[in-house]
C-alpha cells in the first residue's frame, strides 16, 4: 500500500487552505497528481508544512514524521509537493531540493488540479 506524505506551505497551509482541503479532495477523487493511485491501494498518512521561510526545518521535519510514527510502522512511501510549494513560494527550488536529497523515496511535484487563479496574489 502506498502511504502518502503531502508537503505545503506553512503559510497557505496555515492562512489560504485552511485545512488543505483541496489537496485531500483531490487524493480522494484521484485527480491531478494523485491520478497515478487510481488503481491502487493508497491513502493520505500526514500533511507536512515546510515549518515556514526559508524552510530551514524540512529535513528535520521529515525525520521527525519517520520518528513519530515508527511505533506505529507507519512510514511514507511516496512524498507529494503541494502546489503552494512548488507554483508560489520564493523558496521553493531549495526547498524541494532538500527533500529529494534527504527522503528517500519517490518526490512528486504536485498534487490536486484546482489552482483558482490568484488565490496567492
Amino acid at each position: 500500500m502506498e502511504k502518502i506524505l503531502i508537503v505545503g506551505c506553512k503559510r497557505a497551509m496555515d492562512d489560504v487552505c485552511i485545512g488543505c482541503s483541496r489537496c485531500l479532495v483531490g487524493f480522494n477523487r484521484r485527480e491531478g497528481e494523485f491520478s497515478r493511485y487510481k488503481d491502487q491501494d493508497s491513502q493520505v498518512m500526514g500533511l507536512l508544512s515546510c515549518g515556514d521561510c526559508p524552510g530551514a526545518a524540512i529535513v528535520t521535519r521529515l525525520a521527525q514524521v519517520n520518528l513519530w510514527n515508527k511505533p506505529m510502522n507507519e512510514k511514507p512511501t511516496k512524498i507529494h509537493i503541494g502546489p503552494c510549494l512548488t507554483d508560489h513560494c520564493p523558496h521553493a527550488e531549495i526547498i524541494i531540493k532538500k527533500i529529494k536529497a534527504k527522503a528517500g523515496i519517490e518526490v512528486i511535484e504536485g498534487t490536486h488540479p484546482y489552482k483558482p487563479d490568484n488565490i496567492f496574489a
